[in-house]
């Protein structure tokens, strides 16, 4: 790009820069299964994380994002490729998508800024699982840090088994460890270490994937004890919250590893889990602020543009649930952060947004060369003025047929089946109340339903781990294998 080109591009982003002055960097931060139970976001009201919370002054902030599909891969392959999960039929766990013909050469994020000059890192979880060995790995990225993850763990689970079973994954508490040995500590030591070395004249896209507070959820008491131990860390229920909801929501997670709220309440492990869950999201602010530190050690702040963002919700007994694979606020809603050159400070907007927006948005901040074939829309008019109105909802899908549209009002959901809800966040931020069946909401629904995806493509070929289809010749549901007929009783 030549540099007269550049300064062009760079007026068009708002983004302060001459010739002279390199492209601005990005520090990418993806925080697995992290909702919005952060402080500046308003997810809960003792949340402590006052690191996350200094960067959203010094940024703009979405109050309304959601994920595209909620659940790692499909949500993670969604963001980097630019595309809905409806497109790429990307719906479960794997498969990887360089596995599949038709997406095998699809230039990602982090190839879009390397391929214009960018050098590239990455440390922890940006895509979910292994991608494909060395080779595969300089594809993506130029420089591959530590994998991160869980660390540190307790010689036995803390917990004991749960309805599924003894799932390594389903554990939580306190236990005698040390910081410095969780993954997550590690990947900040190792994005730390990057930020101390980069070259002055090298613009760089750094992500760094952090786990926590993904399940098992450890720490040790210092973070716990930020926490009360009694009730008033519990999210607001209703024992009868799934009374005026379609069978059909209970396919979504019909046979998961999380379990239930009967489960953890009747085992008097809810408060644990919840306090668990704070806990580790207060771990984590504390490396997103080592991190951050680091980088205005460096002199890099001011021509880095910092994102940061959650994969998906996770619910911690809303809706009768644990954990996430659902279209409601609590499965879909996660964090959105953007900070650094052309953002405006301590913005904070309720337009929806889509973590699909986060590809179009840094190609346009950092002037790249645009692209036609991303399914999101920059979210730059609401970093410069976060007032500014997006003319379309946020769509979250989760196998083919079941779609979440979230507008700033209103949040509808339509199932496979044919089934429906309608909530009005205004009145019912809990999503409490289905409105489908009252009848006078018929304009509102017919809104939303035209933003469901055009394209809604079956499961990807090797697709298996937490997949569901439906056959609504013979209403017969098919999951992991196993056949879900209206008959079936709904497991605990």
């Amino acid at each position: 790009m030549g540099p007269f080109l550049f300064v062009i591009l760079c007026a068009l982003a708002g983004v302060a820069c001459t010739a002279e002055t390199k492209r601005p960097n990005v520090l990418f931060i993806a925080i697995d299964d992290q909702n919005d139970w952060i402080g500046a976001f308003g997810g809960h009201p003792l949340a402590k994380t006052p690191n996350i919370d200094r960067l959203a002054k010094r940024g703009t902030i979405f109050l309304n994002a959601h994920c595209n599909a909620p659940l790692c891969n499909p949500s993670r392959t969604s963001l980097m490729l630019g595309l809905r999960p409806t497109t790429t039929g990307v719906y479960g766990l794997v498969p990887w998508f360089r596995t599949l013909d038709a997406w095998k050469d699809r230039v990602t994020l982090p190839q879009q800024f390397k391929a214009q000059g960018y050098k590239t890192y990455t440390s922890g979880k940006i895509y979910h699982g292994g991608v494909g060995g060395p080779p595969q790995q300089t594809v993506e990225f130029d420089v591959w840090g530590p994998p991160g993850g869980i660390g540190v763990k307790p010689a036995k689970k803390l917990i004991g088994p749960t309805p599924m079973g003894d799932h390594p994954l389903m554990d939580w508490g306190v236990f005698p460890h040390q910081d410095e040995d969780k993954g997550d500590y590690q990947v900040a030591n190792w994005t730390i270490e990057q930020i101390k070395a980069m070259p002055n004249n090298q613009s760089f896209f750094l992500a760094a994937g952090f786990f926590l507070p993904h399940v098992p959820c450890y720490a040790t008491q210092k973070w716990f004890d930020l926490y009360p131990d009694d009730d008033s860390v519990l999210p607001p229920v209703r024992d009868d919250d799934r009374g005026d909801t379609p069978r059909f929501s209970w396919y979504l997670h019909w046979n998961l590893p999380e379990p239930r709220l009967k489960w953890v309440q009747e085992n008097n492990q809810w408060r644990n889990l919840v306090r668990s869950y704070l806990a580790c999201t207060s771990f984590v602010d504390a490396q997103v602020g080592r991190v951050l530190d680091a980088l205005d050690a460096a002199g890099l702040a001011d021509n880095t543009l910092v994102v940061l963002w959650g994969d998906h919700g996770w619910h911690l007994g809303e809706k009768g649930i644990t954990g996430k694979n659902s279209l409601w606020d609590s499965g879909t809603k996660v964090p959105l952060l953007f900070a650094g050159p052309g953002v405006s400070q301590g913005g904070r907007t309720q337009q929806p947004a889509e973590l699909l927006d986060i590809y179009p948005t840094l190609i346009e901040l950092c002037g790249l060369k645009s692209r036609t074939d991303l399914e999101g829309i920059s979210l730059v008019p609401q970093l410069k003025d976060a007032r500014a109105e997006r003319n379309r909802p946020a769509v979250t899908s989760h196998n083919q047929g079941n779609h979440g549209v979230r507008s700033e009002r209103w949040r509808y959901i339509r199932y496979a089946d044919g089934s429906e809800e309608l909530y009005d966040h205004q009145s019912d931020p809990n999503e409490w109340t289905n409105l489908v069946a009252q009848g006078k909401y018929t304009t509102v629904i017919a809104e939303h339903r035209r933003w469901l995806p055009k394209i809604d493509a079956p499961p990807a070929p090797n697709s298996a781990s937490r997949v569901l289809t439906y056959d609504p010749a013979t209403d017969v549901a098919i999951w992991e294998g196993k056949t879900i007929r209206r008959s079936d009783s709904i497991p605990e």
